[in-house]
């Protein structure tokens, strides 16, 4: 795990210890369960990239179509 270093408001500090106490983990338990939680994970698995497949054609051949389809779309300023 990598340690890092926050400087958080009084009373933001006094809820983190009071949730910790509360739940019977420590403080560092806390902030990563509502850190992971904040950026839609739920725990040690990788992040989903929101943005894939965003491009998607509907074409299964795109990727072997793409000097033709480059062509068409650039014509001659394909260095561009």
């Amino acid at each position: 795990m990598t340690r890092i270093t926050i400087t958080l408001p009084e009373s933001l500090a006094g809820i983190l210890a009071r949730e910790a106490e509360r739940s019977g983990k420590s403080v560092s338990e806390v902030v990563r369960t509502v850190l992971a939680k904040g950026l839609g994970l739920s725990g040690d698995e990788t992040r989903p990239l929101p943005f894939a497949g965003v491009g998607r054609s509907g074409h299964r051949d795109t990727a072997r179509r793409a000097e033709v389809i480059l062509e068409r779309e650039w014509g001659g300023d394909r260095h561009r």
